[in-house]
């Protein structure tokens, strides 16, 4: 049963990406994939802040919004061939801004998600 939350959950992160993929922004920075991983970290922090220390939340709801939403939102392989790309381009410094800028923004995006739930929670 929990295979069938993780696909609910994978699907929805999915198609929320998709969504996020057709905002007409064109740049040869990859914001939006930047954009996404930063809400994904921010979501993921969010989940793990709220969900800890929480009786009541089952392992299923836990999985369908951590593994799966949060799994098919994010977009690692993404990141890491435009990152390849800009690099293979000699955009060497567009390349290690936008390393920098998710690595970073992305730990500093978990840290703010769990903040929010500790700020809600009942």
């Amino acid at each position: 049963m929990s295979f069938l939350f993780v696909a609910l959950g994978g699907a929805l992160g999915a198609v929320a990406r998709y969504a996020i993929s057709l905002i007409p922004i064109k740049t040869g920075f990859p914001i939006l994939t930047l954009i996404t991983n930063i809400l994904g970290a921010i979501l993921i922090g969010f989940i793990v802040g709220i969900t800890s220390d929480k009786e009541g939340i089952s392992d299923n709801t836990v999985l369908f919004w951590k593994t799966g939403v949060c799994g098919g939102f994010t977009t690692f392989s993404t990141f890491s061939l435009e990152a390849f790309n800009l690099f293979e381009n000699k955009q060497h410094v567009s390349g290690g801004i936008y390393v920098i800028l998710s690595c970073s923004c992305c730990i500093l995006g978990i840290l703010c998600g769990k903040k929010i739930a500790t700020m809600i929670k009942l």
